[in-house]
């Protein structure tokens, strides 16, 4: 089969060449894919020591071909969308069964696969906030894949979501999506906020903490920035009365989450926020949109 294979010579070490087929296990389908979506923290956090030839990749939409052996999941022929910590950059995929999730006629495939990193990370985070009706939500990176997700989530919980973006320009469709505040960067928050989304880590992590009212939460859950994160918590101590500081990391399966969210997505509930889009042949210049910040969203790739 043909896949997007490592490559420590290539552009972002990623090229398109052969690898072997995947062989299934009993609980797992094996899946045509139709389209992949790409994450900035599987390329911008992309090894530069892995095994040559390795396919990565976490999203992929596609038909299943082959059912699992065990009698799980789907039935040949139905169309999913998949999740894995690898092996989504493929032709071929073999996926557990408890990380996919059917899809409906009528929902494109490369819409589908934008949904399962960025779109369960921003369901589990929101989640992970508790009761958020008439409460003030920051989203940092609200740009980017998860942030635009969590603004439409948090905001279908009730939240006052306040989107906070590098520049105004990042901003464009926030409103549309539920953000019912812009703003750029924590520092011109106009008030205290009861929780936060945190997607970009170092300074504005530190900041968004000492701006949360008292007994709020924030869930750290990316470093876009490449920053490490430095809190003066005596500094905290003073300024919020018990705040809370969680590190967040997404839990498996993906499957029931996934399901949910291509319902959302079916009823017209859910935009997936799709910024790029092309053949997979151009995963190099999707990848540097990517990392360009030039990308509202999501990058799909159409095999």
């Amino acid at each position: 089969m043909q896949a997007l294979i490592y490559d420590p010579a290539a552009p972002h070490r990623l090229r398109l060449g052969a690898a072997p087929d995947p062989v299934p296990t009993a609980g797992q389908a094996l899946v045509r894919v139709a389209a992949v979506s790409l994450n900035f923290g599987e390329i911008a956090f992309r090894p530069t020591d892995g095994q040559v030839g390795h396919v990565s990749g976490w999203d992929a939409a596609g038909v299943v071909i082959r059912a699992a052996d065990d009698g799980s999941g789907p039935a040949v022929g139905t169309r999913v969308v998949t999740f894995g910590w690898a092996g989504a950059w493929a032709e071929l995929r073999a996926v557990d069964t408890n990380n996919l999730a059917a899809v409906p006629e009528g929902v494109d495939l490369g819409l589908a696969s934008a949904l399962p990193v960025a779109g369960v990370t921003a369901l589990q985070a929101v989640r992970r906030l508790g009761p958020l009706i008439g409460r003030r939500v920051l989203i940092t990176g609200a740009s980017g894949g998860v942030g635009r997700y969590a603004t439409q989530l948090a905001a279908r919980a009730g939240a006052h979501v306040i989107a906070s973006v590098g520049s105004l320009a990042r901003a464009e469709g926030l409103r549309e999506l539920g953000a019912a505040e812009i703003v750029v960067g924590p520092a011109n928050l106009s008030e205290r906020v009861y929780g936060v989304l945190d997607n970009v880590g170092g300074g504005q992590l530190a900041d968004a903490y000492h701006r949360l009212q008292d007994g709020g939460i924030v869930q750290a859950i990316g470093m876009a920035s490449r920053e490490p994160t430095l809190i003066d918590f005596e500094q905290a101590r003073t300024s919020v009365d018990r705040g809370r500081l969680e590190t967040f990391n997404v839990a498996t399966p993906f499957g029931d989450d996934l399901a949910y969210l291509v319902g959302l997505l079916d009823k017209g509930h859910l935009d997936a926020q799709v910024g790029w889009r092309g053949p997979w042949q151009r995963a190099g210049a999707a990848a540097e949109a990517l990392l360009a910040r030039q990308v509202p969203g999501k990058a799909v790739l159409d095999l």
